[in-house]
């Protein structure tokens, strides 16, 4: 019976080549899809999975009053809660990664990913350690634990530990190699511990925020009473100490300033759900994921309702077939049994060709997530397996009960009519996938348009040609006390006045501040007013450089000696904030320092254009002594003609006289603003490449389904035909049911779409307004591609012989 099955499979296949191949690749489509957003959504669930500690692994997150969360707090949280009885231990981390150069035995080599911790880092993130251990690894400030990648760079085979690297401003002693056994919020290259003296209690300030703080709870049900005794800390030590120094009630300052919230966040869904970058390998993009998955299910729905239809379109050519079987005696399970065992095979092969497309299209895929997805794992295996399993049971069972009703007598006798729930079946599934393009459709037409918006969107500055020239202080001058920090812009100084000798260097400047990410945040304090703002320390000529324009007084010129003391600008969000009319000459308090309000500028993008601009404080480099160590880029704008000599120029100057043991790296200042919002962009690319994907299947089952219902109208057409019919007539009754089933596929997306791509859009603070144009445009679009199909199938139906059909009437 099986090879019996094989053989009319092969027949079939063989006769039937198109619709076959159409089958077999469509299903295979949607198969790749689902397979290429499982992978995603697999890796993206594996951080930290591998952790044991996940679950009682909490990050402290501060929530200011004007609703801004932040990751940073102060050093005072220590004393106050590592006596804690529902504390396990307690771990401050420095920031996030920074980058330098390590020296061993004349040799030396880049890392990107050091990271500052205390000595019980491993308590917190197991990771494995392959020699040395755990406890020693971080004992002391001359102890450093390298990852298994760094050793194999600089030591070969050797085995490092007890060897001493140079890094930073020192000689550190290796005490321990680790490996992380799976994807991590956090994967630093190199550790140290070089924070303990600022956790000191005698050397603490209270209004610092700049450490990362992570609880380890003794049981997850304590959170929340955690919660409570930081947030109460942050009153006593806050609210009630600036109470005291100003001479008000604490319910003043509350109502004045707001009160800090605190949030506890587990490690365990820190990844896919943090609202902030609170870990140095940053979120993952929940939203997209969702997208990524959501589409790819949608495609491959649309690939098993294209099968559906075109099995069942095929099924009148083997109505005789089913017939003929069971007059000999084959049952009705028999033969659904068979039809089932056939889309067995065809999903097989869909299977084994939607690995092939997944293979050959894995490279490019991790390169547009930015990933080393590979296909393995258990998971992925069992996954597959449901793909193969749901794909038969939807794709498989309704075609083989529908051709196993057919009425033997009936067919026999050349009439091949079903029934009318089976007619309706067949036409909501083209609704379906008419609604399905439709979404495709209207959805990439207004994912394209906001892309395009902020892509030409006016940010208040102008990056092109404006080079972002990193730039790393030798360590003589970054680790000297305080009062001597000027060395750095000393050290500036002289760059600057070497870059503008080269020829094709328009202008030079500095700013603590990077496009896209932000500068230093801190309070902003004006008579009753405080706000959390974005302050920029700069060097004279960089707001004219960036075209950024200056709507009242003046900027910082270096005419005025006060402008390196204590001049500041606001931008206009600010303005608001303090709600003065007339601010120049007005005094705001900011690191604890009077500054004089000299010019406000017209708001510009700092951050994503996802968030809204924040009030901003502008001052010189100068004017405070923590400015100097932050300065880690020059800002190089360049003549528009042989630029590339400029560039050759500055790499030479930079290589020989800048940084010489650092490789010379640059950005152009607009390229690294549109990164901010490469997702959107690729969200864009994505919905753009599924468009043309869903499209074409969906062309597929509307050509099926049209074969099919022309093919049991042939008999009609020709008596139409011999009755004078003319051709435009039979066109028009041929395709009028399509434009229906379309317009009602149009009709029931209309909401979803709507509605989806709305919510969307609330991701970003400046954005487009859906009008009633994608809308047009998708119908249009929709209703040319069905009549351009239906009315080729018709026409050709209507040249047809009419006594093919009509010699046994």
């Amino acid at each position: 019976m099986l090879k019996n099955w094989i053989n009319i499979f092969l027949y079939h296949l063989k006769k039937n080549k198109l619709f076959s191949a159409l089958n077999v690749f469509g299903l295979a489509i949607g198969i790749a899809g689902l397979i290429f957003a499982l992978l995603y959504w697999n890796d993206e669930q594996s951080y930290n999975a591998w952790n044991p500690e996940k679950d009682n692994v909490f990050q402290v997150l501060i929530e200011m009053p004007d609703g801004t969360v932040s990751a940073n707090q102060p050093p005072i949280l220590k004393s106050l809660l590592e006596k804690d009885p529902e504390i396990e231990t307690i771990l401050y981390m420095k920031g996030d990664y920074v980058n330098d150069r390590i020296f061993y035995n004349g040799k030396s080599e880049e890392i990107n990913k050091i990271i500052n911790v205390q000595s019980n880092f491993f308590s917190f993130f197991p990771f494995k350690i392959i020699k040395g251990d755990a406890i020693s690894a971080l004992k002391d400030e001359t102890s450093i634990a390298i990852s298994e990648d760094v050793a194999k760079r600089v030591f070969g085979n050797e085995n490092p530990i007890g060897k001493q690297l140079k890094v930073f401003y020192g000689m550190f002693v290796v005490r321990a190699v680790y490996r992380i056994p799976g994807n991590s919020s956090i994967v630093p290259e190199i550790l140290i511990d070089r924070i303990g003296r600022n956790l000191d209690s005698n050397n603490i300030q209270r209004d610092i925020f700049n450490f990362k703080v992570f609880l380890k709870l003794k049981a997850y049900s304590n959170a929340e009473d955690i919660k409570k005794k930081i947030e109460q800390i942050y009153y006593n030590e806050l609210t009630l100490n600036n109470a005291k120094e100003q001479g008000i009630t604490p319910d003043d300052v509350i109502k004045r300033d707001g009160r800090i919230k605190i949030i506890l966040e587990p490690l365990s869904t820190a990844r896919l759900h943090s609202v902030v970058d609170g870990y140095p390998e940053g979120r993952g993009n929940y939203q997209f994921l969702l997208i990524m998955v959501g589409l790819s299910v949608l495609i491959l729905i649309l690939s098993i309702v294209n099968y559906v239809n075109m099995a069942t379109a095929n099924a009148i050519k083997r109505a005789k077939e089913v017939g003929v079987r069971k007059v000999v005696g084959a049952s009705r399970g028999n033969i659904i049994s068979q039809f089932i065992f056939e889309t067995i095979l065809i999903s097989s092969f869909s299977i084994l060709l939607a690995l092939v497309i997944v293979e050959l299209g894995l490279p490019y895929y991790n390169e547009f997530l930015e990933k080393e997805l590979i296909i393995n794992g258990n998971e992925f295996y069992l996954q597959l397996l449901a793909i193969f399993m749901i794909t038969i049971l939807v794709a498989g069972i309704f075609p083989a009960v529908y051709i196993s009703n057919f009425e033997t007598l009936k067919v026999l006798k050349g009439n091949f009519g079903r029934s009318k729930s089976g007619v309706w079946l067949r036409n909501g599934m083209l609704v379906l996938q008419f609604s399905i393009a439709t979404f495709f459709i209207i959805g990439s037409h207004i994912v394209y348009q906001q892309v395009n918006y902020l892509s030409n969107k006016d940010l208040g500055f102008k990056g092109d040609q404006v080079m972002s020239i990193t730039f790393t202080p030798p360590a003589s001058d970054y680790y000297q006390e305080a009062p001597l920090l000027q060395n750095i812009f000393n050290r500036y100084t002289t760059i600057k006045r070497e870059l503008s000798k080269i020829k094709g260097v328009e202008q030079a400047s500095t700013g603590i501040v990077k496009f896209g990410d932000g500068a230093m945040s801190s309070n902003v304090a004006y008579k009753e007013v405080n706000f959390q703002g974005q302050n920029m320390a700069v060097d004279f000529g960089m707001l004219d450089m960036m075209k950024i324009k200056v709507i009242k007084g003046r900027g910082l010129d270096e005419k005025f000696a006060s402008d390196t003391i204590n001049s500041v600008i606001i931008n206009e969000t600010a303005l608001k904030m303090i709600k003065e009319k007339n601010p120049l000459g007005k005094e705001i308090e900011l690191l604890g320092k009077k500054l004089k309000i000299v010019g406000v500028v017209k708001d510009f993008n700092l951050f994503s254009p996802e968030d809204q601009v924040p009030p901003m404080t502008i001052f010189h480099a100068t004017s405070f002594n923590m400015s100097y160590s932050a300065i880690r880029r020059v800002y190089v704008k360049l003549k528009a003609d042989d630029m590339e000599n400029s560039i050759a120029d500055i790499e030479k100057l930079w290589t020989s006289k800048v940084n010489t043991e650092y490789p010379f790296k640059y950005d152009f200042v607009d390229k690294e603003y549109a990164r901010t919002y490469e997702t959107y962009v690729k969200q864009k690319n994505l919905f753009s490449l599924l468009n043309i994907v869903v499209i074409g299947i969906a062309l597929f089952g509307l050509f099926a389904l049209a074969s099919y219902s022309i093919q049991s109208r042939m008999k009609e057409i020709a008596i139409r035909k011999t009755l004078g019919a003319e051709t435009n007539t039979l066109l028009k009754e041929l395709s009028k049911q399509y434009i229906l089933y379309c317009a009602i596929g149009f009709l029931i997306a209309l909401f979803p779409v709507y509605y989806l791509l709305n919510k969307w859009l609330e991701n970003f603070a400046f954005r487009i307004d859906i009008t009633v144009f994608p809308f047009i445009f998708g119908f249009l679009i929709l209703l040319v591609l069905t009549l351009i199909i239906v009315l080729l199938k018709a026409y050709t139906a209507t040249r047809v012989n009419v006594l093919h059909y009509l010699k046994y009437e």
